[in-house]
């Protein structure tokens, strides 16, 4: 007997292509499409943003073409709350965040899994590109793709109610199948960048939000070297729009090693500093198999691996990488992977 299925459409291929998958394979599905915005634009601009009146309609259509039920939530109190607000308060404590991970803890899979089930669901599918591999969850085929970073803080409740149809398929694969099923999002441009900034200017964003204050820049030595209208416009490892008055003594780039919010300064120097061997995290989340062969922990989306040994106590999760990471930016996640298998993650707080 088939499932009864919520499947999550933004507007775009992946999750028109995931609910079709699902539909097909005989489960009884509901297309539904997540209103975020209070005031949503018209239209995308390109490839940036969402969650305009454009996607729901695109959603719309695919689920017409697939056959199934659609609604639209409107859930933008919640995401407003649970992302934006959160996004905000990050940046203004020193923090770099990544709203599309709490997007998914908070949004996809609590207040939405948490509806569906009390609507008698048995699941929720997405078109994220990720498996799930005997419960526990696991890189896509397509590396290029794979999101299993961005859904590493699930716990293994939330992960037993999930698909994700996608994963055993390349994004090449997903876009030709769209096109043979006669959606119309086949060739629509993946969204990127932050939602609901649809300009990319994260920094003014947030300088509508938290104001501007002017502060100094400072190198290691303490020595005031620039100034900046608020340090929640820079994060760790940070190169470009540093606006420094003089180069380093020895010609070389300087990047941004440390933000302090309270003296609303920020450090920078060379590359070489930024190199940390020890990450110190919280809020650990272990949602998957519990064997430590062949660990690797991943740091940012679509970021580089390092091998790495971890130890847990008292609710913290000390992180040895086997060799050094540059940019480890605290309020980032530290997922771990066993293999290409998700064991866990964790927030990052502070490296060295």
């Amino acid at each position: 007997m088939g499932l009864r299925v919520l499947a999550a459409m933004s507007g775009g291929v992946d999750s028109a292509v995931a609910a079709a998958r699902i539909a097909e394979a005989g489960h009884d599905v509901t297309g539904v499409h997540l209103a975020l915005s209070a005031n949503p634009q018209s239209h995308r601009t390109g490839a940036r943003g969402c969650c305009t009146i454009e996607d729901s309609r695109d959603a719309r259509r695919a689920a017409d073409v697939i056959g199934i039920p659609f609604y639209i939530w409107d859930m933008a109190e919640r995401f407003q709350r649970d992302v934006v607000e959160d996004f905000v308060a990050e940046y203004a404590a020193g923090r770099t965040p990544n709203p599309c991970l709490r997007c998914n803890e908070k949004i996809k899979f609590a207040a939405v899994l948490d509806r569906a089930l009390a609507l008698g669901f048995d699941a929720v599918a997405t078109g994220h590109h990720a498996r799930l591999v005997d419960g526990a969850l696991s890189r896509s085929v397509d590396q290029g793709k794979d999101q299993s970073y961005v859904l590493g803080v699930l716990t293994r409740e939330q992960l037993s109610h999930a698909i994700f149809p996608l994963g055993d398929s390349t994004k090449a694969e997903v876009r030709e199948e769209a096109a043979r099923r006669g959606l119309t999002v086949a060739d629509k441009p993946d969204s990127h960048d932050i939602c609901f900034i649809a300009d990319g200017d994260t920094r003014g964003f947030l300088s509508k939000r938290l104001g501007s204050a002017e502060g100094p820049i400072v190198d290691q030595e303490g020595e005031v070297v620039g100034s900046h209208q608020g340090a929640h416009g820079f994060t760790v490892g940070q190169r470009k729009g540093l606006r420094i008055d003089r180069p380093a003594a020895d010609g070389r780039p300087r990047y941004v090693l440390s933000i302090e919010p309270v003296s609303n300064t920020v450090t920078v120097g060379p590359r070489s500093a930024l190199e940390v061997t020890t990450i110190t995290c919280g809020r650990p989340v272990w949602n998957g198999p519990s064997r430590r062969d062949d660990l690797t922990v991943q740091l940012r989306a679509h970021g580089e691996v390092y091998p790495c040994r971890f130890q847990e106590s008292g609710g913290q999760l000390t992180i040895e990488l086997d060799r050094p990471a540059t940019g480890v930016a605290a309020g980032q996640a530290a997922v771990l992977y066993s293999g290409a298998t998700v064991i866990g993650s964790a927030t990052i707080v502070s490296a060295s």
